[in-house]
C-alpha cells in the first residue's frame, strides 16, 4: 500500500501561515520576475484564474476582485516543505519526496492507515499551519488518483462522495463504489496522461480512468507502447512502480531567467549569463557530476509585440567534460558573443548543461586536438561551494557575475522569510 500527501495550494497555504488575513481571500503566487502565476487560492481559482497566466492579463482582478498577488519566496517555501516532510514520515517506514509539496509514503505493516493519516494530517496542519489531502491505494498510480479525490471533494462539493475528501482510502471502497469513482475521473487527471495523450485515447473513445483501466493490454502497448501499460496494470491494483528512496541524478541541469527590465547591450547580458552558468555549475557538482555540453540562448520577450523578434543560441562541446566554474562560464560568454547583436530587447536568457556523466569517471578522448589535461581545480571548487554554503549564495563567484545592471529579478511583491529572520515575524499588540 502506498500513500501520496501532498500540501493544498503550497505556495499560497505558506503565505497565509504568517498572514492569516489572506484566508478567504483570492490569492496567487507570482513566478520569478513576476512574471505569471504559478500558485493559486481556490478563490483565485473561482475567478477563472488558470496555471500559467500571465500577470498582466489578470492585473485588472486586484481592483475588481481584491485579487492579491505576491512574488515567490522559494527560501521560505523550502524551510515549510522540509517541516511538512518531516512530520509526514512519521505515516509509514519508507518516503520518497517527489516534489516541494508532495510525497509517497510506503506503508507496508502500518495497521489502521485511514486512521493513522487522519493523524497525521491533523499534526501537520497544528504543527505549521499547512491544509493536506492524502490519497491511499494499492499502487502509486492509485494513490494520486484518490489524492486528488480527496481534493476534489472538498474543493468541489457533489463532484465525489463527502466521506471521501482530504483523507481517501481506496482499499476500503466497495467494487462498486471504485467504479463509480474512476467513471467520474476524466483520464487526464491520471498520473502521466498528459494532454496529447488524452487527445489520442479520445480518438479510442476512451474518456475516463475505468475505460483505460479496462482496456486490453495488447491494445495499449500496441498503440501507446510500455509506459501507458504500466499506468494502466497499476489502475488494475498490479504495483508497477517503486518508490525511489534515492533522488535519481538529473540528465540536464538549467538555470534560464527571464530578466527585470530588457537588456540592450552585451556587458549585462555578459552578467547574467555569468551568473546562470555559476549556479548551474553549483548544481551539477551537487550531484558530482561533469557537463560535455552547454547550451546558451537569448531571446525577446514574445508577449511585446512591437519589439522585433530575436531567438538565438549556441551549443559547446566541452573537451573534457567540466564541472570548474570557470570553465562553464567562459564556455558561456563564448556563446553568447557569437550570437549577439546589438538592437534588440531580449528579456529572457538561460544557460542549460547537458550529456552529464559522473565526475568519477573521465572519458579518454580520441580527437587528435584534443587540449592538454587542465590543473585539476576540484579542491578548489569544493571550497567555494563550502564558502557559498556557510555565507550565503554568491559570497565568492566569478567577477563577471557581478550585476551592475537591471537585468535581475523584480519579485516587487516578495514577503520576508518569516523563518531566516525571527525579526520580520509579524506581532500583534
Amino acid at each position: 500500500m502506498y500513500a501520496l500527501l501532498d500540501g493544498n495550494n503550497f505556495y499560497v497555504s505558506c503565505e497565509r501561515v504568517f498572514r492569516p488575513s489572506l484566508k478567504r481571500v483570492p490569492v496567487v503566487v507570482l513566478s520569478n520576475n513576476d512574471g505569471c502565476a504559478v500558485a493559486r487560492s481556490d478563490e483565485a481559482k473561482a475567478l477563472g484564474i488558470k496555471m500559467g497566466a500571465p500577470y498582466f492579463q489578470i492585473k485588472h482582478l486586484h481592483d475588481e476582485a481584491g485579487l492579491v498577488a505576491l512574488s515567490a519566496n522559494f527560501p521560505l517555501y523550502g524551510d515549510m516543505s522540509d517541516r511538512m516532510m518531516s512530520l509526514a514520515a512519521a505515516l509509514g517506514p519508507e518516503q520518497e519526496q517527489y516534489s516541494i509539496d508532495e510525497c509517497f509514503i510506503g506503508l507496508h505493516g502500518v495497521p489502521d492507515v485511514t486512521r493513522r493519516a487522519c493523524v497525521i494530517r491533523e499534526r501537520i496542519l497544528r504543527g505549521i499551519g499547512i491544509p493536506t489531502c492524502i490519497g491511499i491505494a494499492p499502487t502509486k498510480t492509485l494513490a494520486k488518483l484518490a489524492n486528488h479525490v480527496a481534493k476534489n471533494a472538498e474543493r468541489k462539493p457533489g463532484s465525489y462522495p463527502a466521506h471521501l475528501q482530504r483523507v481517501c482510502n481506496f482499499a476500503e471502497l466497495t467494487p462498486a463504489e471504485l467504479r463509480l469513482v474512476l467513471e467520474y475521473t476524466p483520464v487526464g487527471e491520471i498520473w502521466g496522461v498528459g494532454r496529447q495523450l488524452t487527445k489520442r485515447l479520445a480518438g479510442l473513445d476512451v474518456h475516463t480512468a475505468w475505460q483505460l483501466r479496462n482496456m486490453p493490454i495488447a491494445t495499449v502497448r500496441a498503440h501507446f507502447g510500455v509506459v501507458l501499460e504500466r499506468t494502466v496494470c497499476e489502475l488494475q491494483g498490479t504495483p508497477c512502480i517503486a518508490l525511489e528512496l534515492v533522488t535519481p541524478a538529473k540528465q540536464q541541469i538549467a538555470c534560464t531567467r527571464s530578466f527585470g527590465q530588457p537588456v540592450t547591450e552585451l556587458q549585462p547580458l555578459i552578467e547574467a549569463v555569468s551568473h546562470f552558468a555559476q549556479r548551474a555549475a553549483e548544481k551539477l557538482r551537487g550531484q558530482q557530476h561533469r557537463a560535455g555540453v552547454l547550451h546558451v540562448f537569448a531571446r525577446t520577450s514574445p508577449f511585446r509585440e512591437r519589439d522585433e523578434p530575436f531567438s538565438r543560441s549556441a551549443t559547446l562541446q566541452l573537451h573534457p567534460p567540466s564541472s570548474d566554474t570557470a570553465v562553464l562560464v567562459d564556455a558561456a560568454l563564448r556563446g553568447v558573443r557569437e550570437f549577439f547583436e546589438p538592437g534588440y530587447r531580449l528579456a529572457k536568457a538561460g544557460v542549460i548543461l547537458m550529456d552529464l556523466a559522473p565526475a568519477s569517471v573521465q572519458q579518454a578522448s580520441l580527437l587528435d586536438d584534443a587540449p592538454p589535461p587542465m590543473r585539476d581545480r576540484s579542491a578548489l571548487m569544493e571550497t567555494v561551494d563550502q564558502i557559498n554554503s556557510r555565507w550565503g549564495k554568491g559570497a565568492v563567484g566569478v567577477g563577471s557575475a557581478v550585476q551592475s545592471g537591471g537585468w535581475g529579478m523584480r519579485q516587487e511583491r516578495r514577503t520576508p522569510n518569516y523563518i531566516a529572520n525571527v525579526d520580520s515575524m509579524p506581532s500583534a499588540s
